[in-house]
């Protein structure tokens, strides 16, 4: 199977990417693909064999579902590897590039019902979404 990578650059220090990406009271902000979408409640517990559920729903209330997974390695402001529900594994990478500046790269295993480039665009909409928050804020 191939995997999917997305990333983005954002104008941050990697603190604060770090913790806007791991704390759920910053997650229900950014965890939508499209304005038309919202993420009404994140559980996260980042940490090896922690869980996690981040609740996507539509906001007119006619789709929904749950993200979750667990956790297998939890590199503070460097790494994060879980493995979702489904038993696809994600990894996410974080580089920092100076004092400002953070690159966060995922690169996840596709499920089989959306084709590739639909997947792609949502996990990097997600992603942009993410870095209009962080710079932002």
């Amino acid at each position: 199977m191939i995997k999917i990578t997305v990333k983005t650059t954002i104008n941050t220090s990697i603190e604060k990417a770090w913790e806007f990406w791991a704390k759920p009271e910053h997650i229900i902000h950014w965890n939508f693909a499209s304005s038309d979408w919202c993420c009404p409640k994140a559980d996260n517990n980042l940490k090896a064999g922690g869980h996690f559920n981040w609740r996507m729903e539509s906001k007119d209330g006619t789709m929904g579902f749950d993200f979750e997974g667990t956790y297998n390695t939890i590199v503070p402001h460097k790494h994060i590897l879980y493995t979702l529900q489904d038993n696809r594994q994600v990894a996410i990478t974080f580089t920092t590039q100076n004092d400002h500046t953070v690159t966060i790269s995922e690169t996840f295993d596709p499920e089989t019902i959306n084709s590739a480039e639909l997947q792609q665009a949502g996990w990097l909409a997600i992603l942009n979404q993410f870095k209009t928050y962080a710079e932002s804020h």
